[in-house]
């Protein structure tokens, strides 16, 4: 049974604590059962596959009704168990110790109500054999250890100096002696060849590790204790006496379903060890004034272990790791906002609202009509971010969203997959006729990213974000400050109608109706327009910084001035149908793509992909774990197309990589490492997670060795064809990828600082200002990337 690993607001330092290690490997988890080895006779923990006809034809009879409260021993013993290898099971540790101390409470209760079988009041039938009774005291041994180590520690603390010293060493070492054998056998290397710098690093963290499980044993002592009198008095006195809540069962899960206790309600729930705890220790002081020194550093620590209860069972939030202050929040919003404007500008019915794959500016002007399915997947993204950001109405996003799929509807599929690349224009395949594994595992991810956030929705409407007016006009005067009129008559004129529209808005339409801010924003157009020189040009990409953000101001206000009208209108609930709708499209769309016949027969990894015009699956495949292709092998599994063994074929070759070890990827690329992220939590301590945090940091380090900003990812550079169009290819930094000759380009790609910003949010905005200083920002965000 292996734990868990958190993720989200999941998890705690106590779970980290005292949780046996998380992740699946069966080989270095595998351990020696002591009545395995000696007795040849396995112990069952509660977890397991079952023979039922044999499991009922063992435990026939044995056991009257509403007798036995803990049921997996007294089972193992009569049916047996055997260790199954290679079949592991995923079980949470509690998060919160109160949580742990009653699941503890109860296994306490359920091993002392098996008093009647240790005892022999039953049948032959019902007599346990001898490997069984040893199991069954030796959990009623463990159940004493707190009482009698408090008990024990009491004592000492009466004898004479320097008995009682001795005395209270030679327990806190009993204490500290399973924690710390791992540790103390792992000192020296067990094989040849490890790094020895690595190793030491990870023995000195086991050695914190068993330091602090010892102090927080210590701390817990007392309640430990008490818990465990308590459970033993309950079931002796409900044994013997009562008859009665022989069965009183409360899960983990409904513990910690439950709410989180306060620091006051963590006192209050340890009330009654904490005051056993100074019960003894005042006691000691009382009957030998002499042990203070001992005494009392144990009683400040056993007072405070409610706090340290209510501390270590917090869960840790992801922005802990990339907190950010508030104007740094807002700059990276602001890069976000411009990002946005290219779908604004280019996902139009002319592109039958596609995304079109990119907008070169030089030598002139061209958008690329064409698309993709992992472009549609980030579309989708951007559109929930956007509406969740405030820059853009829920109408507009909803009729933005139903417009896309009608187009997707009319897209030529095959198994379900939408193909490599489709023209924006005729909405046909380009060749040659392709189904990328890669492609169709991200937009399945986003798709079902996109249902979920429709589902939110239609349960509650969003709030209207404070932020999606404000960012417009931070922009706006930003682009008005650029210019060299800004200080004329015509500038402070436009400024103070800026501040006008500022000052009548929070962001939620405000003390002025968005009527009202919609005619502000087309006065302030109309005299930014008259600032800047005439131009020629009638495109929308061509629109001024300055008009195209205050007339952003005006759309939005239009666009929450809809909403509003159709709330009062009552149109709320058609608007979480049609919501839910959408929902429903996006997770159909998703589950209709077979990814079975993307897998090799053979080697059970997703090929690279499906040629349509060969009728054939691509030889090569992706059998790496740091790959962006593991979002897809994770929907395949999810999905069912795709067996559990599959993730398990994913290669996991590592390198050293700063204080740990990070996984090699094909091209070292951010691409590789991050994108899958975008939708796919790495757990808190896990491989991939670990593997991000590293790699960043090594993309970090990367930069700082070349003299320029960092983040190298798949990108387009500085190489053209006979239309001056530019190439595509992959890079990535040298060590992390298995691909030749990775150090003999330097081409940085912003949006990899993009994706980095998950694991690193102020380093990422750091980063973006160097980019900006470079010339890497223009009016639609960052550029593709720097040669």
């Amino acid at each position: 049974v292996t734990p868990s690993l958190p993720v989200g607001r999941e998890g705690s330092y106590f779970q980290r604590l005292f949780s046996a290690p998380g992740g699946m490997d069966p080989y270095a988890a595998a351990a020696s059962d002591v009545y395995q080895d000696l007795f040849g006779e396995g112990s069952y923990t509660g977890k397991g596959i079952y023979d039922v006809d044999a499991f009922e034809a063992a435990l026939a009879g044995r056991v009257p009704d509403n007798a036995m409260l803990s049921h997996d021993l007294f089972e193992g013993v009569f049916a047996r168990a055997g260790l199954a290898s290679d079949v592991e099971v995923v079980e949470e540790f509690p998060a919160r110790y109160d949580v742990a101390a009653k699941r503890q409470h109860r296994w306490t209760r359920g091993d002392w109500q098996l008093l009647p079988w240790i005892l022999g009041h039953h049948t032959q039938s019902q007599a346990v054999p001898a490997i069984g009774l040893g199991k069954m005291l030796d959990n009623l041994r463990r159940s004493l250890l707190a009482p009698f180590t408090l008990a024990a520690l009491g004592a000492a603390w009466l004898l004479p100096r320097p008995a009682n010293g001795i005395a209270m060493a030679v327990l806190l070492a009993a204490l500290a002696l399973p924690p710390f054998l791992a540790p103390l056998f792992a000192i020296l290397p067990r094989r040849q060849g490890l790094y020895l710098p690595k190793h030491l690093r990870m023995l000195a963290a086991d050695l914190r590790t068993a330091c602090a499980q010892t102090f927080f044993s210590l701390a817990f002592l007392p309640d430990q204790a008490w818990r465990m009198a308590d459970a033993i008095a309950r079931t002796l006195a409900r044994l013997l006496v009562t008859r009665k809540r022989l069965l009183e069962w409360t899960t983990a899960a409904q513990s910690a379903g439950g709410p989180r206790p306060g620091l006051a309600g963590t006192y209050r729930q340890m009330a009654a060890g904490t005051l056993l705890g100074q019960a003894v220790a005042g006691a000691a002081l009382a009957m030998a004034p002499s042990s203070w020194p001992l005494v009392l550093p144990v009683a400040l620590l056993w007072l405070a272990a409610p706090a340290l209860a209510f501390w270590s069972s917090q869960s840790p939030t992801a922005a802990q790791q990339t907190a950010l202050a508030p104007d740094q929040a807002q700059a990276l919003r602001l890069i976000a906002r411009r990002t946005w404007r290219f779908f604004e500008t280019f996902v139009t019915p002319a592109e039958n609202m596609l995304p079109p794959d990119n907008f070169q500016e030089s030598p002139k002007p061209v958008v690329a009509h064409r698309t993709s399915p992992t472009n549609i997947g980030l579309y989708f993204l951007s559109t929930v971010t956007a509406r969740d950001f405030g820059w853009a109405g829920t109408l507009e996003t909803v009729e933005r969203l139903e417009a896309t799929f009608a187009t997707l509807d009319k897209l030529p599929r095959y198994k379900g997959h939408f193909h490599n690349w489709y023209g924006t224009l005729d909405l046909q395949p380009l060749p040659p006729d392709y189904v990328s594994s890669v492609d169709s595992g991200n937009l399945a991810g986003h798709l079902l990213a996109l249902a979920v956030a429709c589902e939110e929705w239609a349960d509650a409407a969003p709030p209207e974000s404070v932020h999606g007016v404000a960012d417009n006009l931070l922009l706006a005067r930003q682009a008005l400050q650029a210019l060299p009129a800004a200080s004329g008559e015509g500038g402070r004129v436009l400024a103070g109608m800026l501040d006008e529209i500022a000052a009548g808005s929070n962001g939620a339409g405000g003390e002025v109706p968005p009527e009202a801010r919609k005619r502000l924003a087309d006065k302030a157009a109309r005299c930014a327009r008259e600032l800047l020189p005439p131009s020629e040009s009638t495109e929308i990409a061509d629109t001024p910084e300055l008009v195209f953000w205050i007339e952003a101001i005006g759309r939005l206000a239009q666009q929450q001035g809809r909403d509003l009208q159709g709330a009062q209108a009552g149109q709320a609930p058609a608007l979480a149908e049609r919501l839910r709708a959408l929902a429903a499209r996006a997770r159909a769309m998703a589950m209709e793509m077979d990814f079975a016949f993307l897998l090799d027969p053979e080697r059970k990894l997703l090929s690279i992909g499906y040629s349509l015009a060969d009728n054939r699956l691509d030889p090569s495949c992706y059998d790496l774990l740091a790959s962006e292709a593991r979002l897809a092998s994770l929907f395949a599994i999810a999905k069912g197309d795709a067996t559990t063994r599959h993730w398990f074929r994913l290669g996991r070759t590592a390198t050293p990589l700063g204080s740990g070890s990070a996984l090699i990827s094909w091209s070292g690329s951010m691409f590789e490492y991050l994108m899958p992220s975008l939708v796919m939590r790495a757990p808190a301590g896990s491989l991939l997670e670990q593997t991000n945090r590293l790699v960043v940091g090594r993309q970090q380090a990367y930069g700082a060795e070349r003299d320029v900003p960092w983040g190298i990812s798949e990108s387009a550079y500085n190489a053209r064809d006979m239309e001056f169009t530019y190439q595509y290819s992959n890079f990535g930094v040298p060590g992390l990828g298995m691909k030749r000759g990775l150090s003999e380009n330097l081409v940085i790609a912003p949006y990899a600082t993009g994706l980095a910003a998950m694991v690193d949010a102020p380093g990422a905005l750091r980063n973006y200002e160097a980019l900006a200083a470079l010339g890497g920002s223009g009016r639609f965000g960052f550029y593709e990337a720097l040669d």
